[in-house]
């Protein structure tokens, strides 16, 4: 078995901070200090040593272990993303005491699982990264103080996620019977031709039903408006973005399978259409801010299959490239929703009324939010989609990008009634808290909305890093195989 401790680096530091949560979950309610007081800046020490891991590179485990490019590019997102997530709950109104540490704990371990998938080359090591990832979640969504709805939620999740998770693993042994392999790198060169290898295209259709699961793609995100209203603010911030990260590395490492014309590309085309539309026009809808960007995300799942149908390094370059825009633009929002509803109860479209007089950092912050997510320049949001556009035209999928081009134009009309109610309706609800004008609020909205128009502007650095991971994953024809 070959083992490169230095390029397990960024897993092992994750993975001693989740112990640390462990222990003090186990430990004296009475510890000091409490969980809230140090782990943002362990989150943050994991962000920077994910950075430092960059350039590292290896296969390990009997090669079902391979840290490279397209994984640094995952961990140093999903790094950033825990990091958000955590200074977001520490200031959870709807979590009680006894349970704060149980909760980080639980948070570490998804996001645990969420590395290895991203380093993961290998089909059932994929799934056991997958099911690590996934099970922290399932304990996590109901953690809502005497909430009926919390409960139906994580009801809903533990039941669509078995039967996703089932379908997978069936079409697992497909896979495994039909090519005698498990390892994409010798996947690559074997046929997925639906007249070659039904018994294949049908295993891999199944067996990316898991993977769809988690980006809520349609038909499988019938569970995703429910559980991000059901779920407090600060846990529905996680479940929208932090998993999608895990489903959308597993989705380009998978990618290099598909070429344009092939069966199951063209099915993967098609879901991405109507997932695109299914969302945007059922979110022209909603009035409950945590159900429209429900909605909102079986949209973007739509769009990111745009760049993985196209079959080159530059398609699956700028689907983690919309991935990452997709992780910032969405922990923008929901940091609002967070620091709005200081109570934790759930938003409808009316209690933005008059956010620009109350709070008008968050406001400002809020439309950049909107801007990026519909897809406005100079938003990273914008880059995204040009870099999707840009990469799919021309090779076999045209009516998928101008599919991608006229949904944009239907979500103009929701995401700019965020804009629209922070900014021009004067009647605010009665008998509400005021929204959370601290440092701390102000300062993290500001980061984040920083960091949405700073990479739409100067997008080269992150793009070409994408670019370059999409790279190496085509690079492994030319080497032979696994």
């Amino acid at each position: 078995m070959n083992f490169h401790l230095t390029a397990l680096v960024p897993e092992l530091f994750f993975f001693c901070l989740v112990l640390v949560l462990l222990v003090q979950s186990l430990g004296n309610r009475e510890w000091k200090p409490p969980v809230e007081k140090w782990i943002p800046f362990g989150a943050g020490l994991a962000f920077f040593v994910a950075i430092t891991g960059y350039g590292l590179h290896g296969t390990m485990f009997w090669d079902v272990y391979k840290v490279d490019l397209m994984s640094q590019f995952f961990k140093i997102a999903i790094a950033f993303g825990f990091y958000v997530t955590v200074l977001n709950a520490s200031r959870q109104p709807t979590l009680a005491e006894g349970k704060r540490a149980d909760y980080y704990m639980l948070l570490g371990f998804s996001t645990f699982g969420l590395m290895m998938l991203a380093s993961s080359v290998e089909l059932i090591t994929i799934y056991l990264a997958l099911e690590l990832a996934s099970y922290s979640m399932y304990a996590i969504i109901p953690l809502r103080a005497k909430s009926k709805g919390a409960a139906e939620a994580g009801i809903k999740y533990i039941m669509f996620g078995a039967v996703a998770t089932a379908l997978a693993l069936y079409g697992l042994s497909y896979i495994m019977a039909s090519q005698h392999t498990t390892y994409i790198a010798e996947l690559m060169n074997k046929s997925w031709s639906f007249a070659d290898q039904p018994m294949a295209v049908v295993g891999l259709t199944l067996f990316l039903t898991g993977m769809f699961f988690k980006l809520a793609l349609f038909p499988f995100h019938f569970w995703c408006p429910d559980v991000y209203q059901g779920a407090s603010n600060e846990t529905a911030a996680f479940v929208a973005t932090m998993p999608k990260m895990g489903a959308i590395v597993v989705l380009c490492r998978l990618a290099v399978l598909l070429k344009p014309g092939l069966e199951i590309t063209t099915i993967i085309a098609i879901l991405g259409a109507l997932s695109m539309t299914w969302g945007n026009l059922s979110a022209l809808a909603q009035t409950d801010l945590k159900r429209l960007l429900g909605f909102s995300s079986v949209a973007h799942a739509g769009y990111i299959m745009v760049g993985l149908v196209s079959g080159t390094p530059e398609g699956v370059g700028a689907a983690a490239f919309y991935g990452l825009a997709y992780l910032i633009m969405n922990l923008l929002v929901f940091w609002i929703v967070s620091r709005v509803a200081v109570d934790g109860r759930n938003l409808k479209l009316n209690d933005l009324n008059g956010l620009y007089k109350k709070a008008p950092v968050l406001a400002f912050s809020l439309a950049i939010g909107a801007f990026a997510l519909v897809g406005l320049p100079p938003t990273m949001g914008f880059m995204g989609k040009f870099f999707l556009i840009t990469s799919a035209w021309d090779h076999g999928y045209n009516w998928l990008v101008i599919t991608l081009v006229l949904n944009s134009a239907i979500a103009i009309y929701y995401y700019l009634s965020l804009f629209r109610h922070a900014f021009t309706e004067e009647t605010a609800p009665g008998d509400v808290p005021a929204p959370d004008n601290s440092w701390f609020a102000s300062a993290g909205a500001g980061m984040l909305a920083a960091a949405v128009l700073i990479i739409g502007i100067i997008p080269a650095p992150m793009f070409n890093f994408a670019i370059a991971a999409g790279e190496s994953l085509f690079g492994i024809v030319s080497g032979g195989g696994h």
